[in-house]
């Protein structure tokens, strides 16, 4: 039998493990990833990401027990997408600040003209 696939709870999901996890340049391309092509599995991820298996399913690993993703099983696959609507009921926003982060200049102090 399959072993089961542990995600935390929304009400378990903690603002610090989640910023934790999204502070890793990798961790964070990997949600916009997810976030704006949806689910992937870890080989389309590993081949977007140009890293080695082992290193994207530890960041996905890492992703999954912070709340950030939740993992599918269907068959030897595993399929990830973002935990949107539970990550939005614990911090609104959040993912927001995240994509608008993105559009940003990078090495930019967000609200200013003032470079890094």
């Amino acid at each position: 039998m399959p072993r089961a696939i542990h995600h935390p709870n929304t009400d378990d999901i903690d603002l610090a493990t989640v910023l934790r996890a999204l502070g890793d340049p990798a961790r964070l391309m990997i949600v916009r990833l997810l976030a704006e092509q949806g689910e992937q599995n870890c080989a389309a991820l590993q081949s977007k990401l140009d890293m080695p298996v082992s290193t994207c399913s530890y960041h996905l690993r890492l992703l999954r027990e912070a709340g950030v993703t939740r993992t599918r099983a269907a068959g030897t696959e595993r399929w990830m997408s973002v935990r949107q609507a539970d990550l939005d009921a614990r911090f609104p926003g959040l993912l927001d600040a995240l994509d608008a982060d993105a559009d940003r200049e990078p090495g930019s102090v967000p609200g200013s003209s003032i470079a890094l």
